[in-house]
């Protein structure tokens, strides 16, 4: 029972800091590239979780090593970037709705790469949230013509990713800590994203002359802490305490907070978005009810 309320407890907590996160990752780009977002963000996150819980690591099997290398490229990495290049061509809040195709594309390869079982109730939550995303999109691509909606392909790979870390963590690091998960992604990924970070000309900035370089990198600092720190912390919590589908819901959640943030931001919203966004928590209570 306690474990029931902690689940729910754990996604709306994380649907509201992962529902800022776009918006956030938008005010960062103002005056960051791309890359040196999806970098910089790695390295602030991954001294954040070495400071509280670099210990943990030593649970970790030599076994599970390449599994927790996986999970940070797929879940982590990957993504970071891919949203950073979107959001430069399409908005924070239809991003956000995209991203609500992850529970679609765990249980697809939930199913087909590692043989979990789902319910018929499960299945259909999801084709329902799926539904009212299509309806966020469908309505956004409406009142937004000038966006270049092949970036949202950008986004659709990375729940590619999302759907595979869920399982993997599932699967094969069930017995794990997300402590212990969190850092050994991060001991992967400091060093690659310090090389991107590099490349990316970061160190060539004016950070203490351009104002918008500061406010971006603070930006970045809020959204590494608790976008990619503290939230993958209860995330690898939640998947352990849940089901993998039940986990990927709070991307069902977070296209409401996004657009609200959007809205606050000057993007366009409309009626239908709304009635779009009360299909999606259908889905979820349908998704997640008691038998």
């Amino acid at each position: 029972m306690q474990n029931i309320k902690l689940k729910w407890i754990y996604l709306i907590i994380l649907s509201l800091i992962w529902g800022s996160s776009f918006i956030l990752i938008k005010k960062s780009l103002i005056g960051l590239s791309p890359l040196q977002l999806g970098a910089l963000r790695t390295v602030f996150a991954a001294l954040f979780l070495f400071s509280i819980g670099f210990k943990s690591i030593k649970t970790i099997q030599g076994n599970e090593w390449k599994w927790v290398a996986i999970s940070a490229f797929v879940g982590t990495f990957i993504p970071a970037f891919l949203f950073a290049f979107a959001e430069t061509e399409i908005d924070s809040g239809i991003t956000s709705i995209l991203n609500s195709l992850t529970p679609l594309i765990t249980f697809v390869l939930g199913v087909v790469l590692f043989s979990i079982r789902f319910s018929k109730n499960q299945l259909i939550g999801v084709i329902i949230g799926l539904i009212g995303s299509i309806g966020l999109i469908w309505e956004g691509s409406i009142i937004n013509p000038q966006q270049d909606y092949s970036y949202a392909f950008l986004v659709i790979i990375a729940t590619f990713g999302y759907g595979i870390n869920v399982n993997i963590i599932k699967r094969h690091l069930q017995h794990v800590t997300p402590m212990a998960i969190a850092n050994g992604n991060f001991i992967v990924l400091v060093i690659p994203a310090l090389i991107v970070l590099y490349a990316s000309d970061f160190f060539a900035l004016r950070l203490f002359v351009d104002q918008s370089v500061q406010n971006s990198i603070a930006y970045m600092a809020i959204l590494a802490v608790l976008g990619t720190g503290i939230a993958k912390l209860m995330f690898n919590k939640l998947i352990q305490i849940s089901t993998p589908v039940f986990a990927s819901s709070v991307t069902y959640i977070m296209p409401i907070v996004a657009l609200i943030w959007g809205l606050w931001d000057g993007e366009k919203f409309s009626l239908y978005q709304l009635l779009a966004s009360c299909v999606i928590i259908f889905g979820v209570y349908l998704t997640n009810r008691n038998k």
